[in-house]
C-alpha cells in the first residue's frame, strides 16, 4: 500500500513539473499569421508554446465579433484577456466576444506552466 502511494505521488509530481513539456497536435493556421477576417466576423488563433505566444500583438476591429481560439503547440497553457472576459483553458479553447472599446488589452497565460510563466504575455489591440 505504501509503495502504491509513493508511486502515485511521484507521478503527480512529474505531471506538475512537466506542464510545459506536454505536446498537442498542431492545427492549421490562417495565412495571416494567426488572424483571419471573414464575413461572419474575425478569428484570432493564439498559438502557445513554451513561455510565449506566436505573436507579440494581435489586432482586431472594435464592434466586430471576434472568435479567439487557443492552440497549445508545446506545453499546456491557457489564455485570459483582461477586460474582455476571455478565459480559455481545459475543455474551453474557443470564445467569441465583441470588443466595444478601442484600446490595448493584456493577453496572459492563465495556467502555471513553469519558470517562464510570468513572462508569457502578449497584447490585443482593438482599433
Amino acid at each position: 500500500m505504501k509503495k502504491w502511494i509513493v508511486s502515485l505521488s511521484a507521478i503527480a509530481l512529474i505531471a506538475v513539473m512537466t506542464g510545459c513539456g506536454a505536446k498537442s497536435e498542431p492545427a492549421a493556421t490562417p495565412a495571416s499569421g494567426g488572424q483571419a477576417s471573414s464575413g461572419a466576423g474575425q478569428e484570432v488563433k493564439l498559438i502557445a508554446s513554451n513561455f510565449e505566444f506566436d505573436q507579440k500583438e494581435y489586432k482586431v476591429k472594435k464592434g466586430e465579433e471576434v472568435t479567439f481560439t487557443l492552440e497549445n503547440k508545446a506545453g499546456l497553457h491557457g489564455v485570459a484577456i483582461t477586460g474582455l472576459k476571455v478565459d480559455l483553458k481545459g475543455d474551453k479553447l474557443s470564445a467569441t466576444v465583441t470588443p466595444d472599446k478601442a484600446g490595448t488589452y493584456d493577453i496572459i497565460c492563465n495556467i502555471p506552466c513553469g519558470s517562464g510563466h510570468v513572462s508569457m504575455k502578449s497584447k490585443l489591440i482593438v482599433e
